[in-house]
Parts: structure tokens; C-alpha cells; sequence
């Protein structure tokens, strides 16, 4: 059963394409209708993903905050800091008090500010050991808490121009999910251009008479750029690595998957409402897992892709994509202009090579 907020706040398939795949595009999900009412979001969870290291952002979060802060602690954009963002935006669908953050040990003096308010809903991996343990430790707690929970995993360092169209398309993989026990529904952003350094998804046969939701026939990391341009125009999508489901869906794609970090996962103190520190000893039997390769990628026929147009998604992976991302805005933070003119002056420079490195 869920909790009261009082109680809980103190991507890989082989580069063989085939063409012709045809794949409608939704342009703003509608938010299906609730038929179960407000039970439905009772039963919703979150897992916020905020124990990345953001070390090909470095350079950019230094001059911003003066620190080695991952870009999630960052405040890149207006209105706060990337983690900020992710929570208001996960808070528009899912209830504050089943929202997790799954954190790791060595960016404490940046969550406990960050979070402050929200002690009881953080997880801490003594290590970052990639996105699968996190999310498999994650899973099992709401699982404890409610066996019929849908979870929806959300990284906290990304960028949507649209937020209203990503709140509409959550709202839509929640209903899917909650129709699809067996599923693990995906929100595809529809891709702008040949891509060389994100993850996209294949698209299968379609569901339904609409053509907005489709089965997932691959996946391919960073492709090469000819390999980008035929995906482009397959229709294939990018992956946002946003997933709904219910939390029996990612066990199962998890048990099948990579069934070691499971069962040394079981061992551990699950999550119960108060902060959790995961064990050491218990994630030193845990291997680095990568939940994109090693579990979507083997378990592609319980997936299903929600391909969304509009997003305006981006990874903030680099720097010229935060920039990117802000041009579509109407306000410009104030490092913007200083790092613009810091660029061009270290351009101009002889050393400029060895100096950005």
C-alpha cells in the first residue's frame, strides 16, 4: 500500500536494417481516459535516476557552479537545477511521496541540499555501478510496498522544450501500462536528425487502428552516421530511456536478463520509507550493468515504443547541446554569454587544443 507523503517525506541489435518500415507519429498524445479513477494514480511510482557521475558535462558544470557536481545538481537551465526540473516534472503524474531518488554515496553534499525536504524517498548506492542496479533495487522495494505498482523510471539530467507533450505522453504510457501488465512501455522521441551518439530504437509491427503505439523490433548505441541516416528515415526513434510498466513487468525483464544482479539484490534491505543506504558488502557482489544493453536489449518483445513528436528531447550530453537547448527558450541564463566568450577566446589560442583537453 502506498504511503502518505507525512510518512515518506522526514538501448542492442546488430546494424542489419531492413527498409520500408513505416511508423505513425504521435503528435501530442491524448490523455486517455482514467477508468479505474484516482486509483490508478495511487498505484503510480517513480524512480528519478540521479546517481550518474556527468563527467562529459564537466567541463561545463565547473564553470557554471566552481565545483565537480554531476549535471544534475547543476542549475543549467532557469528555474533550478536539472534534478529540480525532473521532479516537477515527474510530480505532474505520479504522487511527491512515491517519487524515489536513486542517489550515490559520493555526491552527498549535493543531494542532501538538492533533496532536502525529501530524506525519507532517497537511495543510496555506495557506488555508481551503471543504471541497472539502481533500477532493479528500486523495483524491488516498490514491489514490497505494492506487487501491482506501475513504475516509471525517469533520468534526471534530460531536457524536453515541450513539457506539456511529455506530460501527455506519460500520461498515456501509464494507461497503456496499466492495460498491458506484461509490458514495458518506452517513450521514443521522434528524431530530428542523424544522430551518431544516442540510442535508437527500431520500430515493429504497430498496435492498434491509430498506429500511435508500435512493438520494438531492436536497438542500436550510437550507430554510425550512415547507419543514423537509414534509421532516420525508417522512422525509427530515439530513445529517451523513460519507461512505464508494472514493477512485475521489469522484474521479469530483469530475472531474464541478468538474473546474478538479481539474486544479490534480493539479498540487500529493501527500501521501506525511511532513507536507505544499500549495503556495501551486498554491491560488492554487484556487477556494473548497463539497463539500456543489458536488459531492453534482451527483452525487446515485452517492450513496446511510444513514439512522440514535439518532445524537443535532448540528453544535455555535451555542452553545445545545453546551449542548443536553451536557444529554444526565451530567457538565457546569466553563465551563457561568459562561457560563449571563454570558448572563443580559448579558440584563439595556439595551445587551444591541449587547453580544452
Amino acid at each position: 500500500m502506498a504511503r502518505s507523503k507525512r510518512e515518506l517525506n522526514h538501448r542492442v541489435s546488430e546494424e542489419g536494417l531492413s527498409t520500408g518500415l513505416e511508423a505513425a507519429v504521435i503528435p501530442t498524445p491524448p490523455v486517455a481516459p482514467r477508468a479505474h479513477g484516482p486509483a490508478v494514480r495511487d498505484s503510480r511510482w517513480a524512480v528519478i535516476l540521479a546517481g550518474g557521475d556527468g563527467t562529459r558535462l564537466r567541463s561545463l558544470t565547473r564553470f557554471v557552479c566552481g565545483d565537480d557536481r554531476p549535471k544534475q545538481f547543476c542549475p543549467l537551465l532557469e528555474g533550478g537545477t536539472l534534478l529540480g526540473h525532473t521532479m516537477r516534472r515527474a510530480e505532474r503524474s505520479i504522487p511527491t511521496a512515491q517519487i524515489l531518488f536513486a542517489l550515490t554515496h559520493t555526491h552527498r553534499d549535493f543531494y542532501v541540499q538538492e533533496l532536502d525536504g525529501f530524506q525519507s524517498q532517497r537511495i543510496v548506492q555506495p557506488a555508481n555501478k551503471g543504471t541497472a542496479p539502481p533500477i532493479l533495487f528500486s523495483a524491488l522495494s516498490i514491489a514490497r510496498m505494492d506487487e501491482d505498482a506501475l513504475m516509471a523510471v525517469l533520468p534526471s539530467d534530460h531536457y524536453y522544450s515541450d513539457e506539456g507533450c511529455f506530460t501527455a505522453a506519460l500520461e498515456s504510457a501509464f494507461e497503456i501500462a496499466a492495460n498491458r501488465p506484461e509490458s514495458v512501455v518506452l517513450i521514443g522521441a521522434q528524431p530530428s536528425r542523424p544522430e551518431v551518439e544516442y540510442g535508437w530504437i527500431e520500430l515493429g509491427a504497430p498496435i492498434g487502428n491509430d498506429g500511435e503505439l508500435c512493438r520494438v523490433r531492436g536497438f542500436l548505441e550510437k550507430p554510425s552516421f550512415e547507419v543514423a541516416e537509414t534509421l532516420l528515415g525508417e522512422h525509427s526513434a530515439w530513445n529517451t530511456f523513460v519507461m512505464v510498466g508494472r514493477v512485475s513487468a521489469f522484474l521479469a525483464m530483469v530475472a531474464q536478463a541478468i538474473p546474478d544482479v538479481l539474486e544479490a539484490l534480493r539479498r540487500a534491505r529493501v527500501w521501506n520509507g525511511s532513507e536507505t543506504h544499500i549495503e556495501e558488502s551486498v554491491y560488492h557482489q554487484v556487477i556494473s550493468s548497463d539497463f539500456s544493453k543489458q536488459v531492453l536489449s534482451v527483452g525487446a518483445a515485452r517492450l513496446l515504443v511510444l513514439r512522440v513528436r514535439d518532445l524537443g528531447w535532448s540528453d544535455l550530453g555535451h555542452p553545445e547541446r545545453v546551449l542548443a537547448a536553451l536557444e529554444e527558450g526565451s530567457s538565457q541564463p546569466w553563465w551563457t554569454e561568459a562561457w560563449k566568450g571563454k570558448q572563443t577566446a580559448v579558440g584563439a589560442r595556439p595551445d587551444a587544443e591541449s587547453a580544452v583537453a
